[in-house]
């Protein structure tokens, strides 16, 4: 029986595209290749090759240890976080539709990699790695749509704040801007940065459409058009690597950390979804109410409300996350409630055809959060789940005034504890990639909890007598 890797190798048409991928390196001259996948906190990493051994690696992959999954990183305890040293190597298969040439090095071209077990491990010889997170978004997704008949469709709010370089090169934590939300002079002074995003997006496939000055020193936010929700988390993931690179030619740094300072917005990454039947939007509104959304929009928000906590866990990732929760007077989605057109509530319905999860942030792994909405998701179609009714003001004067709400967890550890209880956000992380994920953020916690800060040290240096 033919295994995931010679299925994913003997699939129909890959040898005529592997043969347009060498007409295209010819054509522009391309004689270096970035291998690349995604770690589980949304680092991009892989194997850098020369062009002419394109056609080896297209069929027979490249190798790499798996902890490269878990950026090959050692816990507080000094244990290699998801594989040990005895674990064997990942094959790397390059997805041949997602090369691209990099606009500033056309010389240099990159292409995603979907991973594999090792072809000589003793239990499921060439299987899929389930700790390829890339990967498993894809699968699931065909999972998920096979089942319903629906997919799901997703736009990203990308923010991020620009900031200074010290005069050795390092980031500063100083915004190039002032922190004036959409202000167009603000916006303005940015525009050589934004120009060159915005060249080098296009020049990759992404179909830039909006952008803004947020409110936040430095902070920008520039959009692309929404598409299914593995192209967008690629293109996501792409707008990072560029920002990076646009950051290297401009002098600036590009800082993807949700909460650098306090006393402003934090970087958001709103995530904005719907749910279609080939062309057709299943979320729209069915009756004469134009705002409600369908049977179906309803359930599936239901879902979101009802795993919340735990999807928390995955949409705001880090401990600096959720500084953003204990801020108030930002808009900071710290409820777990939804309304229509409401910024206080984790869920909004911004327009009738689709529906906004604001509680993720710009340190998101894309690929594990719409992998665990797809989770929600689908238990709240399968179970009919009620999201009952709206909240239609400022949910702070609704509790105020009587109404009982709960909170979305305050600290990581409380999100870790809501994922440890939640087995259908678990099953988005399929395979070992819980495994991987509980073990990286739960050390990520105890180093947290296990250091003392500057705060410690202001606050209790002089506590007695």
């Amino acid at each position: 029986m033919a295994t995931d890797l010679e299925r994913f190798v003997g699939r129909e048409g890959r040898d005529e595209s592997i043969k347009e991928v060498r007409a295209k390196i010819d054509a522009a001259g391309v004689t270096y290749i970035y291998y690349q996948f995604v770690s589980v906190t949304g680092r991009i990493v892989g194997k850098g090759v020369p062009a002419p051994h394109w056609e080896r690696i297209a069929t027979r992959g490249f190798q790499l240890v798996y902890g490269a999954t878990a950026n090959l990183f050692i816990d507080r305890h000094d244990n290699y976080i998801g594989y040990g040293p005895e674990a064997a190597e990942l094959v790397g298969l390059p997805d041949v539709e997602t090369f691209c040439v990099l606009p500033w090095d056309p010389k240099t071209a990159r292409v995603y990699c979907t991973l594999f077990r090792n072809r000589e491990e003793r239990d499921d010889p060439g299987g899929y790695l389930t700790s390829d997170c890339r990967g498993n978004l894809r699968r699931l997704h065909e999972q998920f749509e096979a089942e319903t008949g629906l997919h799901l469709r997703a736009g990203t709010e990308p923010e991020m704040m620009w900031l200074k370089l010290n005069d050795d090169g390092t980031p500063s934590v100083e915004g190039m801007t002032r922190p004036y939300c959409y202000h167009i002079d603000q916006f303005a002074q940015l525009q050589p940065i934004i120009h060159k995003v915005i060249e080098y997006s296009q020049a990759m496939g992404l179909d830039m459409i909006q952008g803004d000055h947020e409110d936040a020193p430095g902070q920008l936010e520039l959009n692309w058009q929404f598409d299914r929700a593995e192209h967008t988390a690629d293109r996501l993931t792409t707008y990072r690597q560029i920002c990076k690179q646009v950051g290297r030619e401009m002098g600036a740094f590009p800082c993807f950390m949700p909460k650098p300072f306090m006393g402003v917005s934090a970087n958001g990454c709103h995530h904005n979804l719907s749910l279609w039947e080939r062309d057709r939007n299943a979320f729209l509104p069915e009756g004469d109410d134009l705002r409600t959304p369908s049977k179906t929009g309803l359930h599936a928000i239901g879902g979101m409300l009802e795993h919340l906590p735990a999807l928390t866990c995955i949409s705001a990732p880090t401990v600096n996350s959720y500084r953003r929760y204990h801020e108030t007077g930002y808009w900071a989605p710290v409820f777990a409630d939804w309304g229509y057109q409401n910024r206080t509530t984790a869920l909004r319905v911004s327009a009738p055809d689709r529906f906004e999860y604001r509680s993720v942030d710009s340190a998101v792994n894309p690929y594990l959060s719409f992998a665990a909405l797809l989770a929600a998701i689908k238990d709240g179609l399968d179970r009919s789940l009620d999201p009952g009714e709206p909240e239609e003001g400022n949910i702070y004067e609704a509790i105020a005034g009587g109404k009982d709400v709960k909170r979305i967890p305050g600290t990581l550890g409380e999100a870790l504890a809501a994922l440890e209880n939640d087995e259908v956000i678990q099953s988005a992380l399929p395979g070992d990639m819980y495994r991987v994920f509980h073990h990286y953020k739960s050390d990520e916690w105890e180093r947290f909890c296990a250091t003392v800060s500057e705060w410690d040290i202001e606050e209790y240096l002089e506590i007695l007598p």
